[in-house]
């Protein structure tokens, strides 16, 4: 028999509108805690990147919210062995968006997801996307119609992406920034959906 945690409330570590979007979807009633964390950047091993920076929201969160249930993620874009976050201005997204023309990358979120008491659950997803041939009049369209500053490599896949983005090898969420299958079986597990 499943247990139920419907008793625990579920945060959110994010004040990202897309990651609540996608734990919307769910089904669940969370709350959103913005976190500022000291994070870290290491271009040779994005993968810890993406964990250690998860984990380090999700253990500022469980300090303001040790009574809550914990989703926590972090996601950066690896490209041609840098890791790309998110733009300082638009001259900066412009040429984030100029140099992934035609090429692929590969979107890491790193996920930190626990209980009241428990170490957190990490996990990583990986997604390959693939950009279009882009032309100074398709980036510069695509950064008057989406405000790039707050998303890792200056794009958001759900809005405005048919813009940029050839095709995606993965989560499609992930690219969102949660993915949704590994958030979605560790709520189920729990007892929130």
């Amino acid at each position: 028999m499943k247990s139920t945690k419907t008793s625990i409330p579920l945060v959110l570590g994010s004040a990202s509108t897309r990651r609540s979007k996608v734990l919307s979807t769910l089904g669940c009633t969370f709350e959103i805690c913005p976190v500022e964390a000291e994070e870290i950047r290491n271009p040779a091993d994005p993968v810890h990147t993406v964990v250690t920076n998860a984990a380090a929201k999700y253990n500022v969160c469980r300090t303001r919210r040790p009574d809550a249930a914990i989703i926590a993620a972090d996601t950066l874009v690896w490209f041609e062995g840098r890791l790309i976050g998110k733009p300082v201005d638009i001259k900066e997204a412009a040429a984030f968006l100029r140099a992934f023309s035609g090429r692929a990358q590969v979107v890491y979120t790193g996920l930190a997801m626990g209980l009241p008491g428990d170490e957190p659950d990490l996990r990583v997803e990986a997604t390959s996307v693939r950009f279009k041939p882009l032309t100074e009049t398709t980036i510069q369209t695509y950064l008057e119609q989406t405000r790039p500053f707050d998303r890792a490599g200056a794009y958001d896949i759900d809005e405005n992406g048919e813009l940029l983005i050839a095709g995606t090898s993965g989560s499609y969420t992930n690219v969102m920034g949660l993915p949704e299958a590994p958030v979605r079986d560790w709520l189920a597990a729990n007892g929130f959906i």
